[in-house]
């Protein structure tokens, strides 16, 4: 029979944050989603008397309760790890590193997406915006960002958006970047997360390309107000984008919990025929 390594689960390191009383955080967690304790309490099936004991500290939770709980306020599992280690017990997700041979599966996945995707653009990125892999197609639309910013680990959005990086070369900058701090400062209130605070002020704070206050972004009527173009000045000419994003269904493991891939669609013909000649120039 085959030996196979044991789950692992970090202990986070305690922060100030994470010091606080389970009662503190949990009331931390109900406010973010703008619930009341009433809403709560009959979403996880629990009287508000005994809700209100618990973030009072006069009860202590049950491990199945803090679970049930966290569920119901869709708290990210790593930070529901940090739940249970507040109110006194052990965490319940491992947190594996994506080359664990228990991901090995995971990883193959995320390797069959990528390619299956070319010739067009796709990047798989953890939580931070961490570069983790991409496919072939990317690394020619990155020609003439600054090394610097494409020495591991990359952070994709600060490529992006960085005077040094692809900024100069995005077409409808101002939209774009709209776009990615919306979606960044979403992140920050869904999970709390102080990195991606300390992301969003940095990149809110970066100068445009090409000097001068930013401008307010235009509406492009050509996507109806459906999506938002990534627009990528190149040789080929300019190439548009539109982009999803796939997540693992049901994860147990806190990395693959945030593990996602952005792939990258062509929004036009034009966009289509200069990405298969690249890739047959690079074949």
């Amino acid at each position: 029979m085959e030996a196979r390594p044991a789950p692992c689960y970090r202990r986070p390191a305690m922060s100030a944050a994470q010091t606080q009383p389970f009662g503190d955080l949990l009331r931390e967690w109900r406010r973010r989603r703008r619930m009341s304790q009433l809403d709560l309490a009959v979403e996880a099936d629990i009287s508000t008397r005994h809700l209100s004991f618990v973030e009072t500290g006069r009860a202590r939770p049950s491990r199945e309760m803090v679970v049930r709980l966290a569920e119901q306020l869709e708290v990210p599992l790593r930070e529901r790890n940090l739940l249970l280690v507040a109110a006194g017990y052990a965490p319940v997700f491992p947190e594996r590193p994506l080359e664990d041979p228990a991901l090995r599966t995971a990883r193959e996945a995320v390797r069959l997406v990528l390619a299956g995707h070319e010739p067009y653009p796709a990047i798989a990125i953890d939580r931070h915006w961490t570069l983790a892999a991409a496919n072939r197609t990317v690394a020619p639309l990155l020609a003439g960002s600054d090394p610097a910013l494409l020495r591991p680990p990359v952070n994709v959005l600060r490529l992006s958006l960085h005077p040094a990086g692809l900024a100069p070369r995005i077409a409808n900058f101002e939209e774009w970047r709209a776009h990615l701090l919306a979606r960044l400062r979403r992140q920050v209130e869904l999970t709390a997360d102080a990195s991606l605070g300390g992301l969003l002020k940095e990149l809110a704070g970066y100068p445009p390309p090409g000097g001068g206050p930013h401008a307010r972004p235009p509406a492009d009527p050509a996507y109806g107000g459906v999506v938002i173009p990534f627009q990528l000045a190149t040789d080929a000419g300019t190439l548009s984008f539109i982009s999803t994003t796939t997540v693992f269904g049901t994860p147990v493991d806190v990395t693959l919990s945030e593990l996602a891939i952005e792939s990258f669609f062509p929004a036009d013909a034009a966009t289509a025929e200069a990405l298969r000649r690249l890739a047959a120039a690079t074949d």
